[in-house]
């Protein structure tokens, strides 16, 4: 029999300034059963991570959750936001998790409901594909934008728009027009990518297509512009950007 009277598990997350880490928030919010805190890192003048963080994981990079549970002789690590969020999800909000195996199928192979199926496509997609994409979009950005003699700017931004001509463009043009197709055949009709109710990839995939917006056109992808809104509203979504601003005493915004 569980010990009841055992105190919750505490998880702290580790947050770097201007990063993707409020996603996180989101979900420990949604968590029953585990109690939880933040603890800020800023960002160096190079934009890099304090080697403190390294002291935490390796790697040094955010986000990363730490858990202490009475039956841990030290402080279980998570890092990887896809990854500590299925961790997360699988003890303290199995809500956000959708039904895996269709009524009678259970255990078979193929035999997962595609919300399931969608669920864990997007908890890699968002960090893989999509992130990739904007990422290299990001760079590109800041190329144009770099700080050169005047006669270099045709350079600079010569290589910038022929990276994203001859690739960012047609691939963002085939990813939004898959999420928008996905939208409009999300299962039993939902509003969400993965069926009616909210998941964690829908938390997961909410940074992306929210950092993307002004570059999403609404009259092209009119589902998939109602469904970033849907998130920014809602009402998880809103309290952990507070929660942000209240902890790191700065506005909270996304850079990409």
């Amino acid at each position: 029999m569980a010990d009841t009277t055992a105190p919750n598990p505490k998880a702290t997350l580790h947050w770097l300034d201007k990063s993707r880490s409020q996603r996180v928030v989101w979900l420990l919010q949604e968590c029953k059963g585990l109690d939880w805190d933040v603890k800020i890192y800023k960002r160096q003048s190079n934009m890099l991570a304090p080697p403190t963080l390294k002291e935490i994981h390796p790697l040094g990079k955010s986000p990363v959750v730490s858990i202490e549970a009475a039956a841990l002789s030290k402080p279980l690590v998570l890092a990887e936001s896809g990854a500590l969020m299925e961790y997360l999800c699988g003890y303290f909000a199995q809500h956000l998790i959708p039904k895996r195996y269709q009524e009678g199928k259970e255990g078979q192979v193929g035999g997962e409901s595609e919300s399931w199926l969608r669920y864990r496509f997007y908890m890699h997609y968002a960090e893989g594909s999509l992130m990739t994409l904007m990422l290299l979009a990001l760079f590109m950005d800041q190329i144009k934008n770099a700080p050169v003699y005047f006669f270099l700017k045709p350079v600079t931004r010569g290589i910038a728009a022929n990276v994203e001509n001859l690739y960012l463009n047609d691939n963002f043009k085939t990813h939004l027009g898959f999420l928008e197709s996905q939208l409009a055949t999300s299962p039993d009709g939902g509003k969400y990518l993965c069926g009616e109710d909210l998941t964690a990839a829908d938390i997961l995939m909410s940074y992306p297509l929210i950092a993307r917006k002004s570059k999403i056109d609404a009259a092209q992808y009119p589902k998939l512009t109602a469904y970033r809104e849907m998130l920014e509203q809602h009402e998880g979504y809103v309290a952990s950007t507070k929660k942000i601003e209240e902890i790191s005493g700065e506005p909270f915004k996304t850079n990409l």
